[in-house]
C-alpha cells in the first residue's frame, strides 16, 4: 500500500512552530502582521482570506483585512500598496488573485515591497530564490518541500519531474528542489512524449492546472506523486470516470454536486510509494507557510 502523505498533519505541525517564534519574538516586543488586500466580493476568495485571518489569529500574528470596492483603479491600488509598504506594523501583503480586469495585477504585485511579498511573486524574490540567496519563496512550493522533508522522503540524489511551468509553482518548486539536489526536469504542454519523461521520475510533482491528467501508465512505479493540483468535477461522467465505485466520494458528490480532483487520475496513486491526495495534501500547507513566511518576513526586517 503507498504511503498517504498526510498534508492537514504537517501544516498542523508548521502552525504550531510558527505560533511559538510569535510567542518568542512578542517577549523581544516584536509582533509580526500580515495584510490581507480583499479586492470586491468574490465569495469563494472572501472565504480563503477569512480563513487566513483567522488563521493569523490563532498564531498571534497581526492582521488587517482591507477590502477595496471591486470599481477600485490601478492607481488607487498602488497608492494602497505603497501605504501598506511603509507601515511598520506590517510585515507582509498579501493580495488576493484574481483582480478585476480593469486593475493591472502585474504592476501591482510588483510594487509591494521585495521584503514584504510573503507571496514570493515579486522578481526580486523570484531573483533571490533562482540564486540560492536568503529569500521569500512561493507558499505552496515551499509547501511540497516540507511534505517531502518531513515525511522522510530522500530528495538529494532522486530525479524529479515537474509537470508545469507557472512562476508561482512549478518554476519556483523545481528550484527549491535543485537546491536540495535533486536532478530536475521541468515538463509543460509542449513536452513530446511526456510519460516517457515522467517514467523516469522519483519524485512527480504535478502542476498543471488539468483535472487526472496524470494517468497511471504515466508514472514510475514506488514513485512520490505530489499532487498540487485543485479541479472541480461536476459532471456526472467526468466524476464517473475518477472515481467511480468510491462510496465515499459518490456522498459528496450526491451532496454537493460536486467533488474535487488534482492533476493526477486517482487510480495512479495505486502504483506510488507515496502521495498527496487531494483534498488534505498540499491545499493545507499553502496557508502554513504563508504565516512562516509572514513571521520570516518580520525577522529578516529587523535583521532578528
Amino acid at each position: 500500500m503507498p504511503k498517504v502523505l498526510d498534508g492537514a498533519a504537517i501544516a498542523a505541525q508548521i502552525k504550531q512552530e510558527v505560533a511559538e517564534e510569535v510567542k518568542l519574538l512578542a517577549v523581544r516586543g516584536v509582533r509580526p502582521g500580515l495584510a490581507a488586500v480583499l479586492v470586491g466580493h468574490v465569495p469563494a476568495s472572501e472565504i480563503y482570506v477569512r480563513s487566513k485571518v483567522q488563521t493569523c489569529a490563532d498564531l498571534g500574528i497581526f492582521s488587517d483585512l482591507i477590502s477595496p470596492p471591486d470599481t477600485v483603479t490601478t492607481e488607487e491600488m498602488l497608492e494602497l500598496v505603497e501605504n501598506l509598504n511603509q507601515r511598520d506594523d506590517i510585515d507582509g501583503i498579501l493580495i488576493q488573485l484574481p483582480l478585476p480586469k480593469q486593475v493591472d495585477t502585474k504592476a501591482l504585485l510588483d510594487a509591494v515591497s521585495p521584503a514584504k511579498d510573503v507571496d514570493g511573486f515579486h522578481p526580486v524574490n523570484a531573483g533571490r530564490l533562482q540564486s540560492g540567496r536568503p529569500a521569500l519563496a512561493p507558499c505552496t512550493p515551499a509547501g511540497v518541500i516540507e511534505i517531502l522533508k518531513r515525511s522522510g522522503i530522500p530528495i538529494s540524489g532522486q530525479n524529479a519531474v515537474v509537470v508545469g511551468r507557472s512562476d508561482i509553482v512549478g518554476k519556483p518548486a523545481a528550484m527549491l528542489l535543485l537546491h536540495e539536489n535533486a536532478t530536475i526536469t521541468i515538463c509543460h504542454s509542449k513536452t513530446r512524449d511526456l510519460g516517457a519523461v515522467t517514467r523516469q521520475a522519483d519524485i512527480l510533482v504535478a502542476a498543471i492546472g488539468r483535472p487526472g491528467f496524470i494517468t497511471p501508465e504515466m508514472v514510475k512505479p514506488g514513485a512520490t506523486i505530489i499532487d498540487v493540483g485543485i479541479n472541480r468535477v461536476t459532471d456526472r461522467a467526468e466524476f464517473d470516470r475518477y472515481f467511480a465505485g468510491n462510496a465515499k466520494r459518490e456522498a459528496t458528490f450526491a451532496k454537493r454536486g460536486s467533488t474535487i480532483v488534482g492533476d493526477v487520475h486517482p487510480h495512479a496513486f495505486e502504483i506510488a510509494g507515496a502521495y498527496t491526495p487531494v483534498p488534505g495534501g498540499v491545499g493545507p500547507l499553502t496557508i502554513a507557510m504563508l504565516m512562516a513566511n509572514t513571521v520570516r518576513a518580520a525577522k529578516m526586517r529587523r535583521g532578528l
